[in-house]
Order: structure tokens, then C-alpha cells, then sequence
């Protein structure tokens, strides 16, 4: 891994459109071109979410851990095809196989593994797995599409 393969904040800001409170993914730490990349999200107690999720007991819903795994997603499609997003957008197709392990909590750092599985036209397959502290919290496979904002 070298460090042309690190992304930033500021980068995946180039590539993703999320912005606050919806960007799910902090860094990128490794990406092999065609096959998978490693990014994490740290988990704070200041997200909004855990207002209501559940006060007094603060779990990150399991959907947004699936929304950050589709996030490193999108970074990976783009960077493997090596294009900005510009007018289109990356949008989830399906969700297979999901399964949720262990509840995360403020404090985990979220590590997001994404592995390509295969793709045709503008539909990419990739499997998704989260993990903290090396144990797998979710995993599954999921689909997405990019498509062009003006076709919606």
C-alpha cells in the first residue's frame, strides 16, 4: 500500500456528495484497484443519532453501519474507474445476506471492508464487511447503480 492509496476527509469529500450529518466514512487507509478498500468511520458520542438511539443506551443504527459500508462502496467504484461522480450518483439496488453481529457504540472506531464481487454496466456487486476491534459487527452483500441525477 502506498500513500497515493490514502484518502482523506477532504478527498472523499471530492468524490462523495454526503455532507454532514449523512458522510459515514472518515479516512481511507487501503485500496487495491478492482478488488477492495479498507476506510474507517470513527464513532463519537456527538452524532446525532444516538439522541434518540437510544438515550441512556447510545447504538449506532445498524442501517447507517450499512449506509458507510455503501459509502466505501461508491469511493470504491470511483476510484477504480478513476472518475468523478459530477452530475451522477451512487445509489443502493439491494441488499443480500445482512446480517448484524454486535451492536457499535461512541468510541469504536468502524473499520469498513468492501471486496469487489462483480459488475455489469453501471450495476456493481461488492460484498461489506464492519468490523471493530478486529469482530465482524455487520456484513453483507449489496448492490448499487450509478445514475445520472437528471434521469431522477
Amino acid at each position: 500500500m502506498s500513500n497515493e492509496h490514502i484518502l482523506d476527509i477532504k478527498k472523499i469529500m471530492e468524490m462523495l456528495p454526503h455532507r454532514y450529518p449523512f458522510l459515514l466514512v472518515d479516512r481511507v487507509i487501503e485500496f487495491n484497484p478492482g478488488v477492495s478498500l479498507k476506510a474507517y468511520k470513527n464513532v463519537s458520542m456527538n452524532e446525532g443519532f444516538f439522541q434518540g438511539h437510544f438515550p441512556g443506551l447510545p447504538v449506532m443504527p445498524g442501517v447507517l453501519i450499512l449506509e458507510a459500508l455503501a459509502q466505501a462502496g461508491g469511493i470504491f467504484v470511483m476510484s477504480t474507474v478513476n472518475e468523478p461522480l459530477e452530475d451522477r450518483v451512487f445509489l443502493f439496488t439491494g441488499l443480500n445476506k445482512v446480517k448484524f453481529r454486535k451492536p457499535v457504540v461512541p468510541g469504536d472506531k468502524l473499520m469498513l471492508n468492501v471486496t469487489y464481487e462483480k459488475h455489469k454496466m453501471n450495476i456493481w456487486r461488492m460484498r461489506g464487511v464492519a468490523e471493530v476491534d478486529g469482530q465482524v459487527v455487520a456484513q453483507g452483500e449489496f448492490s448499487a447503480a450509478v445514475a445520472n441525477k437528471g434521469d431522477m
